[in-house]
């Protein structure tokens, strides 16, 4: 990334304990024949002897997606004496097999044998541990709760407890029309991507058209689950809390999407566990933006030599939670750090957040107090009209930022003119928030089917406003996810939103405002019809924040780290054919018909080093309304991915599109394959899914 994108680079360490040996290719035999491809880096030096695993098990193809980025951590671990080991599931990169879909009970049966198997090895003590963020850190959850006996920690970043609340398919129940689609045909380019010649030998071709035959439909499978069943259940480890056994540190990014999991996790695992949360968005902390970023390899060899080792550190000694407060900064659409300061908290919920409340009131106000209660008798609370545009949510940003420019909320005021909002007197002092923000209202709509969005805000003396939370709640949902229930047309309703996580200061002077609107696209995908939707005020409906008492830093150092380093020799910095990404977001409105239009492209390009082959990755997702009009919702989402060398050059496509009536979405996609600039797979599917309360 360029300066616009990243503070600063990791430093390029040298002077490890143990050199490092790195095998591009080890075949791991499953016992149904298929074989999984794994790069493995391994101390050398006589004195290391066999030393403990690290496990990364992924989709994303360890010869040239991730070829880079894996360089920058596994050497790190290998040079502190692990056999770091890099695998690419069933049926993606170099692997036999065919990859069916998300987190499947294949996909953990396998981990269970590659464990099995990694710990029988020579060079291996008998100890693994697993890392990974997103799909990683996922799979590192799920399959410590299959309790492999050799599986002696893990750490996981940027994943959930819970696939259904907090994934990129569904959030409060509403259809994510800015990620489901952009997600599924994300992932759809890596299973019909063909393996690595090099290492599949002669059948590269033949295993290339059998995924590409049998790609999965992951469009289908996840826009066909529109309630928390047992689809979304299954790989869902707040199930069973209980199942997991071994140690956990769990990571997240106040900029990324994923770190409602990590208080969640805190407090319902039962094993030894440890908690952060900074500022970055969907990547590692050691590159983390916006920043600083810290020296998280650092930070998990010390968990590897405690758990791993059994080296008696102080790792343990660290408080259950490191988390960076957030402070103000002025509104934009990217920051390369953020101000603010790390606090520890010794338990979760920490002993020091107690809740405020403030009533929404008619005059537009925030008003410090608990709600007040009527007696039978007396005149209904007044209501007030919530706006309904269907533009609302184009301040909005992504929904998870990866630490590009045009992804993070930028002012609020423009949405807030598409809202009801209500604002707080300016502050006498400081107010500081850690945990969930929870907003109560009572509302009524004159439709079966609605949602509801909320965000919480921090106005500045200017009247610039900073988003630093939000969330939705299809009002279906009030119940529960698993039961959908109509609104009753104009019947009041008292439901609970609980918004995103945040760790946040609201400065002496700054004002606190609370937006509530019926839309919020393109998170939401927006309900069928117009609406009016009112809420009660001046007593009913109020915004509940967890506060955070300044005692507890009291006597206390703040939470330091070593600064952010990778293993110099394997660094992809060094890599003069890598290039910076290439994303931007544009917003258009045709005035004669009020229709919004918002499109975001991405281009990453890397040359790999062992074979010199260029792949790039290039991308455009476009989000189509117009005003007035929810059922012209439209999403289309394109993708190609393209290999170039002297040898071959391949290249798969995606184009997807997601359109909707009352009664169902429809979805559409077209995947091809070239081979040497000649097509040789092509495929359309279409789909027709019945809305389920959405």
């Amino acid at each position: 990334m360029d300066a616009k994108t990243r503070t600063s680079r990791p430093r390029q360490r040298t002077g490890f304990p143990y050199r490092v040996k790195e095998i591009e290719n080890v075949w791991i035999p499953l016992s149904d024949g298929t074989r999984l491809a794994a790069r493995v880096w391994r101390p050398v030096d006589g004195t290391a002897g066999p030393v403990p695993a690290v496990l990364e098990y992924l989709p994303y193809r360890k010869d040239d997606c991730t070829a880079l980025d894996d360089a920058m951590r596994h050497p790190y671990f290998a040079a502190h004496g692990y056999a770091s080991v890099r695998v690419d599931l069933r049926g993606t990169g170099s692997s036999d097999g065919l990859l069916a879909g998300e987190y499947l009970a294949q996909e953990h049966d396998d981990a269970l044998e590659v464990i099995e198997w990694l710990a029988e090895q020579p060079w291996c003590d008998g100890s693994v541990g697993m890392i990974g963020y997103s799909w990683g850190g996922f799979n590192a959850l799920q399959v410590a709760a299959r309790r492999p006996p050799r599986l002696r920690a893990i750490i996981t970043h940027a994943s959930t407890d819970d696939r259904y609340r907090d994934d990129c398919h569904y959030m409060g129940g509403c259809l994510l029309a800015s990620d489901m689609l952009k997600w599924a045909a994300s992932m759809l380019t890596y299973p019909i991507q063909p393996p690595d010649p090099r290492f599949a030998g002669p059948r590269w071709r033949e295993m290339w058209m059998h995924r590409l035959v049998n790609a999965p439909h992951l469009a289908r499978d996840w826009i066909s689950h529109q309630r928390r069943d047992a689809f979304w259940k299954h790989g869902s480890v707040a199930e069973e809390y209980g199942a997991i056994e071994c140690p956990v540190m769990v990571v997240g990014g106040w900029a990324d999407a994923y770190t409602n999991a990590v208080p969640r996790l805190l407090e319902h695992l039962d094993v030894p566990r440890l908690g952060l949360i900074g500022p970055w968005g969907h990547m590692f902390p050691y590159e983390g933006v916006p920043g600083p970023a810290i020296g998280f390899l650092h930070e998990a060899v010390r968990w590897w030599d405690h758990w791993l080792k059994g080296i008696d550190n102080d790792v343990m000694d660290e408080p259950l939670l490191r988390a960076w407060i957030e402070e103000w900064v002025a509104p934009a659409t990217f920051h390369a750090t953020r101000p603010g300061r790390w606090v520890a908290e010794e338990r979760w919920p920490p002993a020091l957040v107690s809740t405020s409340a403030y009533r929404l009131t008619s005059r537009g106000t925030l008003s410090a107090g608990e709600s007040a209660h009527k007696t039978p008798g007396e005149p209904a609370w007044p209501e007030l009209l919530l706006p309904s545009n269907q533009e609302c949510g184009q301040a909005a940003g992504v929904w998870c930022a990866n630490g590009g420019p045009d992804e993070i909320a930028g002012d609020q005021r423009p949405d807030d003119e598409r809202s009801l909002t209500f604002t707080t007197q300016p502050l006498d002092a400081p107010l500081d928030v850690l945990g969930h923000p929870v907003v109560r209202v009572r509302v009524r709509v004159d439709q079966p089917l609605a949602l509801i969005a909320v965000r919480l805000e921090d106005v500045a003396p200017d009247g610039s406003s900073l988003l630093v939370s939000w969330g939705m709640l299809n009002l279906t949902h009030r119940e529960g996810h698993e039961s959908p229930v109509a609104c009753v047309p104009n019947a009041q309703m008292d439901v609970r939103i609980e918004s995103r996580v945040c760790g946040y200061r609201f400065s002496a002077g700054h004002r606190i405002r609370l937006a509530l609107s019926p839309t919020y696209w393109p998170h939401a995908w927006p309900s069928p019809e117009p609406l009016e939707m009112r809420v009660a005020v001046d007593g009913p409906s109020s915004l509940e924040l967890p506060v955070r008492d300044s005692k507890a830093d009291a006597g206390r150092a703040e939470p330091a780290f070593e600064p952010p380093e990778v293993a110099a020799a394997q660094s992809p910095h060094a890599n003069t054919g890598t290039e910076p990404p290439v994303p931007g977001r544009t917003r258009t409105v045709t005035v004669e018909d009020g229709t919004h239009t918002i499109t975001d492209r991405e281009r990453r390009a890397r040359t790999i080093p062992a074979t010199g082959a260029r792949y790039t990755e290039s991308s455009s997702d476009v989000y189509v309304i117009t005003e007035g009009k929810p059922l012209s919702a439209t999403v289309r989402c394109a993708r190609e991915t393209r290999s170039e060398s002297t040898d071959l050059t391949w290249s798969v496509r995606v184009i997807s599109e997601m359109t909707c009536d009352a009664r169902y979405f429809h979805v559409t996609e077209t995947y091809a394959a070239n081979e040497n600039e000649r097509l040789v797979y092509e495929r359309r599917r279409a789909y027709r899914i019945p809305r389920d309360f959405v």
